[in-house]
């Protein structure tokens, strides 16, 4: 047994990871630190998961006293001995149904909340929709209302829902933006659909939340949440800036394993047999 002063500071450093963790107050919990209605639907159903789980702690905890003191061998103790004792229909029943209710508690928010998340809610602004790519190791998106292609960032208006459809070349990968909502597949042959919405503008990290391989540590990008003007007029300062992207680059772009820098293109093929022959 640790000593008292040790145990102390043990009781301490877990209090100070506990605080941080509810604050969001580092990177590292961005989780905690939703920035959109779905992330912060889903931070509502983590707090409501982790009352539930102190309440079982807590009660187990004082189960647990109680019977080491009821029950401890001494001379003087005044609880019964029953050595044939083979059960107790009240207290099975109780421990049967405790474990429902709260499997229930967790379960029944948990669908109700991800059946509204299915779908994005009514919204003054019109949606938009970016077809996702995830490559080897790079993130590919398609802006295909704008024309315009952009690799390993993300810019969308805030205050608007935005529809990622999903796909892969290569390896399946994990579309994951923790301060804005939960992940979605990636993967080859197939059009998922994910989601999510920035209340306000900001810059927040997505990354790969699935190992793939060897480079999927720095499958990492920003999504970019701007005003609606300032997003209109990056969609056309990138329409005319910045350089079309041909077929052959498109190629080698989805064909090629490694990193890649940020960029963007101000168009892209849509010729879909490009990613029947980055798969091949």
């Amino acid at each position: 047994m640790l000593p008292p002063k040790k145990r102390l500071a043990s009781v301490l450093a877990m209090a100070a990871a506990v605080m941080l963790l509810a604050t969001g107050c580092s990177s590292k919990y961005a989780v905690m630190s939703p920035a959109g209605p779905v992330a912060k639907s889903e931070y509502h159903l983590i707090l409501w998961s982790f009352v539930v789980m102190i309440i079982v702690v807590i009660i187990v905890a004082v189960l647990f006293i109680y019977v080491l003191a009821r029950f401890r061998d001494k001379s003087d103790n005044p609880a019964p001995y029953h050595p044939e004792w083979e059960g107790n229909r009240k207290l099975e029943t109780i421990w049967t149904i405790v474990p429902i209710v709260l499997v229930a508690a967790i379960a029944i928010p948990t669908v109700v909340v991800t059946g509204e998340l299915e779908n994005p809610p009514k919204s003054k602004n019109a949606p938009i929709t970016i077809d996702v790519i995830s490559a080897r190791w790079k993130w590919i998106f398609q802006y295909p209302q704008q024309g315009i292609e952009t690799v390993n960032y993300v810019e969308i208006p805030a205050n608007t829902p935005v529809n990622f459809q999903l796909t892969s070349v290569g390896p399946m990968n994990t579309f994951w933006v923790p301060q804005l909502g939960g992940m979605e597949f990636s993967m080859p042959g197939k059009d998922l659909k994910l989601w999510l919405e920035a209340s306000h503008p900001g810059t927040y990290l997505g990354r790969s939340g699935q190992f793939s391989g060897k480079g999927f540590v720095h499958m990492q990008f920003n999504v970019y949440a701007k005003p609606t003007s300032q997003f209109d007029a990056w969609v056309q300062q990138v329409k005319t800036t910045d350089p079309a992207l041909s077929e052959a680059a498109s190629r080698k772009l989805l064909m090629t394993a490694g990193l890649a820098k940020p960029e963007s293109f101000s168009s892209y093929p849509s010729d879909q047999q490009l990613f029947a022959q980055a798969d091949n």
